[in-house]
């Protein structure tokens, strides 16, 4: 059984004390909010992983107004909910958010299963937290949540040693969020305790005098605000380098091939990479009729989760390719087509305009 650290306050306390503060203070006019849906809360909890909400508000009113409904997300091709996404990162997201709207349609009539936090949990890309926040805002069922947000707050409150990734410590927080959930106002509550920690106990510049808390919290007790939450053990990034060819024709479109399914950008559409320069000569020796090499553009790092990748682009002019490449598709910045862009190389295309030799804007 899981050891719970001895509660800062009685429960009743917590969440009177935290909902004053958010009828006060708390962000009551997002968009997922009005009008609120399991649906629409489902997006919005998926976009705000890892994505501030000042970001997430403009992606998340574009994707509404695209796909108002599940259905309409499960229809849609992936490639137009990828390219809905670009710029927001993390694609593996959308990707489980558009498999999670088809399983939703085939196996719960078009519906989020919100009856249990198991249930929604056996959707892709949906873990113990999401659903709790899911039941929580669009049912008033009672349910956890422990995002970064509320792992922070809690664990300053009671001085939780320890990275809150560890299994162990995780459960020790879990156990703290449920002894706090109340049995009313769940939209309040989750919304309060997401608002608290990204608003007033932030990680760097945490508001303690303003805190409703600042009583009971232990770190702040300690002068240790900074300590908690312990921070996840850092290792080096290892780099990883790679030339992306930003191959264009005489009307100034692009040549992009689509990446695999899974995997690095799965799915999305990518500049053709090589791992070096002999690879990119037979490439273009092989597929291009009159390549033209280019001067090449400034070097590029694009860093992921687990390592750092190292960019050279080489722009090349060309006539054509030789045949239909499968795959593969020719992109005009000038009028976009919606397909999903990994971050870099929409930086890359933009950047390409002063290496083009020729442009002919609405050239299909």
């Amino acid at each position: 059984m899981t050891e719970m650290p001895t509660p800062r306050l009685a429960a009743d306390v917590f969440q009177q004390r935290l909902l004053d503060w958010f009828d006060r203070h708390g962000r009551h006019d997002l968009p997922w909010q009005s009008p609120r849906s399991a649906y629409r809360v489902w997006v919005s909890e998926i976009m705000l992983q890892q994505t501030q909400v000042t970001t997430v508000i403009p992606y998340f009113e574009r994707f509404m107004a695209r796909f108002p409904t599940l259905e309409a997300l499960a229809a849609a091709p992936q490639d137009e909910v990828l390219h809905l996404w670009t710029g927001l990162g993390y694609y593996a997201r959308a990707r489980n958010l558009h498999k999670a709207a088809q399983e939703a349609l085939d196996s719960h009539g078009g519906q989020l299963p919100t009856h249990s936090v198991e249930a929604l949990t056996a959707l892709p890309g949906i873990g113990r937290s999401t659903a709790g926040a899911i039941i929580a805002q669009s049912t008033g069922q009672r349910a956890a949540i422990l995002d970064g947000n509320v792992k922070r707050s809690l664990a300053r409150l009671h001085a939780v040693a320890g990275w809150t990734g560890k299994p162990a410590v995780e459960r020790r927080l879990w156990a703290l969020a449920d002894y706090y959930t109340p049995e009313t106002r769940l939209a309040d509550y989750t919304q309060a305790m997401m608002d608290f920690g990204a608003t007033l106990c932030k990680r760097s510049t945490p508001l303690c005098e303003h805190c409703p808390f600042n009583d009971v919290c232990l770190a702040y007790a300690q002068g240790e605000t900074k300590r908690y939450p312990e921070s996840k053990p850092k290792k080096v990034l290892p780099t990883r380098e790679t030339i992306m060819l930003l191959l264009h024709d005489r009307d100034g479109r692009v040549w992009l091939e689509q990446r695999p399914a899974s995997g690095l950008w799965g799915g999305l559409w990518s500049l053709p990479q090589f791992d070096g320069q002999e690879r990119l000569n037979d490439w273009l020796a092989d597929n291009v009729v009159r390549p033209e090499r280019l001067s090449p553009m400034p070097c590029l790092t694009h860093t992921f989760s687990h390592f750092r990748l190292a960019i050279t682009p080489q722009p090349v002019s060309c006539d054509r390719l030789q045949g239909v490449r499968e795959g593969g598709t020719w992109y005009d910045p000038a009028h976009p087509p919606a397909i999903g862009l990994a971050a870099p190389v929409k930086t890359l295309i933009n950047q390409l305009a002063p290496f083009s030799l020729t442009s002919t804007p609405g050239r299909a």
